[in-house]
């Protein structure tokens, strides 16, 4: 077993860090306290191929592969979770669906803007009555006599919503047959007939915008429709096992900003006359971090790599478990590791003088969006036993 990277994916690391340290942690603070839209970074991001890091290149992407984006993410992740958030959705969640799904004249005209930063894309599939039980959404897509569809329904909590300009979206288009009666459509939202609601005044992630959409008699042409009539669900349940190792990266790379931050304060904060790392209670803190952080690190990886063996041909084309694993994993490392940072660092953790109230406040987003911990047990589990 070789767990040495190749020189390819340790330049994009390098080059990620490099990144992340020069230009999104210097305004990381004041973004976040602004709720600020980080575009120019992320244009930026495009032009270095962080945007599309597995597009191909005659799509406009870097061309590379899934443990390349799960290095990069970390490395921007541990400068700034919201950055990261972006970057994920455009990545797994856009890009990837429509590479796997997508026409090649569809993969031209909406993979290459998005993965070379010229636009931002993203992923619509929540609304407002329905999170985890995707099926239940009422966003109907009602098919007319020249094979295009008219779209009316709400969407919320859409990363990127408000400055997105192409949208993957999941509506009905058949109620009566639940799962099996969702389609998937690209939004242009140039079109008149789509809405924009206010941007979510969010906990945490400030910096990734998002919001509330609604379409109003919004017409989606018959060359837009990704993949056929029916199999929207089945495409939004491939995509979120590739998103699912997006937020275990972020969650890592986020772990190891505030782990690194705590082991730096251990060494110099002095109480009692010595390092407050010396007291026992402090180190029994260090090595837990460090065992969940190391267990998130490597369990990631694996799902990346299997991620990768699947697209091969191997492993019967899934990788929902070692995905599920990995999320759950590291959004619950980040959220323990983040929390017991604060704690270390007393009075000045809660100081908004210091990172780590921000890291705190990211940490529980990756509990919760592209599947709740609830629902990744819940898929680790039925895979598992074989048993719904």
């Amino acid at each position: 077993m070789d767990f040495s990277f190749t020189d390819d994916q340790l330049s994009i690391q390098s080059m990620a860090r490099d990144f992340a340290r020069k230009r999104i942690a210097p305004v990381a603070a004041e973004l976040d306290q602004k709720g600020e839209f980080p575009l120019d970074n992320i244009r930026e991001m495009g032009q270095l191929g962080l945007m599309g890091i597995e597009v191909p290149e005659q799509y406009g992407g870097a061309g590379m592969d899934s443990i390349s984006y799960v290095l990069a993410m970390i490395e921007i992740a541990a400068a700034d979770c919201a950055h990261s958030t972006i970057m994920s959705v455009n990545n797994t969640l856009y890009c990837n669906g429509l590479l796997k799904f997508a026409s090649e004249e569809q993969k031209q005209k909406y993979v290459r803007p998005i993965a070379s930063g010229q636009a931002i894309g993203a992923f619509a599939l929540t609304e407002p009555q329905s999170g985890s039980d995707a099926t239940a959404m009422r966003c109907r897509a009602v098919k007319q006599g020249d094979g295009s569809y008219v779209v009316n329904g709400k969407k919320s909590w859409i990363t990127s919503g408000p400055v997105a300009r192409y949208i993957l979206l999941f509506a009905m288009t058949d109620p009566d047959k639940h799962a099996r009666g969702i389609s998937a459509f690209m939004i242009d939202t140039a079109r008149a007939g789509f809405h924009r609601g206010k941007t979510e005044p969010k906990l945490g992630i400030r910096a990734s915008a998002t919001c509330e959409i609604e379409f109003e008699d919004y017409h989606v042409p018959a060359a837009d429709v990704i993949g056929e009539e029916g199999h929207g669900f089945r495409i939004a349940m491939g995509v979120l096992d590739a998103g699912r190792i997006g937020i275990a990266s972020q969650a890592v790379g986020l772990a190891r900003a505030a782990y690194e931050a705590t082991l730096d304060y251990a060494r110099e904060r002095k109480a009692f006359g010595q390092a407050i790392g010396s007291f026992q209670m402090i180190q029994a803190k260090i090595a837990d971090m460090k065992c969940k952080l190391e267990a998130a690190y490597w369990l990631t990886l694996r799902a990346a790599f299997a991620k990768q063996q699947a697209e091969q041909g191997a492993a019967g084309g899934r990788f929902s478990t070692e995905a599920a694993v990995a999320k759950l994993t590291a959004s619950e490392a980040a959220m323990w590791i983040t929390h017991q940072a604060v704690q270390v660092h007393g009075g000045m953790g809660y100081s908004k003088e210091m990172p780590l109230e921000r890291y705190f406040r990211d940490a529980k987003i990756t509990e919760i969006y592209e599947g709740t911990s609830e629902i990744q047990r819940l898929v680790i589990a039925r895979n598992e036993t074989g048993l719904r």
